[in-house]
């Protein structure tokens, strides 16, 4: 069974990049055939250009036919052990629909047939589509499903690249592309999302959905707890718990009445630009493929910096910034000897949390930190040995997993405060989504000067994200201070 599934992953991937190959050679091929005349290179470029296309498009054909004797096999074995589902209709029957006039189990169904049956969903890794189908199946996250519906189907794909690709691209819409648009139209006004003028990027592409793979390398998307919403803020509701008692027989119950909070995680619009020159558009094939790439890399970063140190008033709640203010439970613990570092200060920290927390808890320090942690151990203290320079980091502390921050304070032997490691448990820090990522296309850029144009446009995107703690207690700071 596994060589199986490594096969049909191999084969997927394969496939995917040949059809990569094939579109950035067609885009060429169809730039040089729109000129009236072409110089001598032109042409020896064209021909070399339909040559290679000759002979990769047999290939791909050939893969494409096995995957789809493959694919029917897989579906009448379906059928005979399972029986028909009710939701059994062609994946093409869902282009162009209302997907807000389908139930929960209407737009499950019909996103996790998307799944199965789009090609796009190959760059991504096993993790991150394993992400989506467990996310996909969950009663609340029937907006998703509604989104893979409108915005996974290759009329929608296309449409959204001539749009972004040229300030009237909607002339060339062929009727199947526009109905994708409509459909996306209908779901983006009734589905409480507030992307009014510009278009939503598709689920497979779409660095906002994708990044919670646990392959990231933003910890917070790894280990926080992720929660979306539909306003401006998600509320909770919080309470320490009920203390319970013995009491004599036939005696009052004592009075274990509970005190309720509603911790809240505010959302912060965050925004991305990309600015190009008319030519790039016009001459690179492969520039429109590259946007999630670009878009992801700089969103990534942000995140990381934010939920690690951000203020919370005009963008996310780090967790640092959190656990050092001044009001509420301080959870912080000192160092022995101020000014140092040692294994000692790690015990400290990791006794000071409670025990409920500890089975769940994990480390986040900056690289710096992480190198004198594994510099601890020696032939007197041997207990404190971490890791060696064999190996890329420190891994585990206590069993709990070590996770990097570069936004985390690097060491410093002065005297003063300053923060050096956080223990605890991250399901207590809350990331609130809304919706996901949109793009908007800006037609054209102007000088700051004259105010003309400068013959280049640009791609706007923005996603709504907040983070914050919702228990401080669930928390400890380690840094060198004076005292608590």
């Amino acid at each position: 069974m596994a060589e199986t599934v490594t096969a049909d992953a191999a084969r997927k991937t394969k496939m995917f990049e040949l059809r990569t190959k094939l579109e950035e050679l067609d885009a060429e091929i169809l730039t040089l055939a729109d000129k009236e005349v072409l110089n001598a290179d032109e042409e020896a470029r064209f021909e070399d250009l339909v040559t290679e296309r000759d002979t990769i498009m047999p290939e791909y054909k050939k893969l494409e036919d096995r995957a789809a004797r493959a694919d029917e096999i897989k579906k009448n074995t379906y059928r005979e052990i399972h029986g028909t589902p009710e939701f059994k209709k062609p994946v093409e029957a869902l282009y162009g629909r209302d997907a807000t006039k389908l139930d929960w189990r209407e737009a499950r169904d019909g996103a996790l047939r998307i799944l199965e049956d789009r090609d796009s969903n190959f760059n991504l890794t096993s993790n991150q589509q394993d992400m989506l189908d467990r996310e996909v199946r969950k009663a609340g996250k029937t907006d998703l499903a509604r989104r893979i519906i409108v915005t996974e189907n290759e009329p929608y794909r296309q449409a959204f690249l001539k749009l972004l690709r040229e300030p009237d691209g909607a002339a060339y819409l062929t009727n199947e592309e526009r109905d994708a648009m409509q459909a996306y139209y209908q779901y983006r006004a009734q589905s409480d999302t507030n992307n009014a003028g510009g278009y939503a990027i598709p689920v497979f592409i779409d660095p906002s959905v994708i990044l919670t793979d646990q392959e990231s390398a933003n910890p917070f998307l790894q280990i926080a707890r992720q929660v979306d919403v539909n306003t401006n803020a998600w509320k909770g509701v919080s309470a320490a718990g009920v203390s319970w008692s013995f009491d004599a027989e036939a005696s009052e119950v004592s009075d274990d009445a509970i005190t309720l909070a509603q911790p809240s995680v505010t959302v912060y619009q965050a925004r991305g630009f990309i600015p190009y020159s008319i030519e790039v558009s016009e001459d690179w094939p492969g520039f429109a493929s590259e946007m999630g790439r670009l878009l992801a890399i700089g969103y990534d970063e942000l995140l990381i910096d934010k939920f690690t140190r951000g203020n919370g008033t005009t963008e996310p709640r780090g967790i640092l910034t959190a656990l050092q203010a001044s009001s509420g439970p301080v959870q912080w613990q000192s160092s022995t000897t101020s000014g140092a570092f040692g294994q000692e200060d790690v015990y400290k920290v990791w006794a000071d949390l409670a025990q409920k927390y500890r089975n769940r808890a994990s480390w986040l320090m900056n690289v710096d930190i992480m190198n004198r942690i594994r510099q601890f151990g020696s032939s007197n203290v041997y207990h404190a040995y971490t890791i060696g320079l064999m190996q890329g980091a420190v891994e585990n502390l206590f069993a709990r997993p070590v996770y990097e921050s570069p936004y985390m304070p690097v060491f410093s032997s002065t005297t003063g405060t300053s923060a050096r490691l956080i223990v605890g448990d991250f399901s207590n820090y809350v990331i609130a989504r809304r919706s996901g990522m949109t793009v908007e296309l800006v037609p054209q850029l102007f000088s700051t000067g004259s105010g003309r144009p400068t013959g280049s446009r640009g791609w706007f995107a923005h996603a709504r994200i907040g983070g914050n703690s919702v228990n401080d207690k669930a928390f400890w700071l380690q840094q060198n201070a004076t005292g608590q």
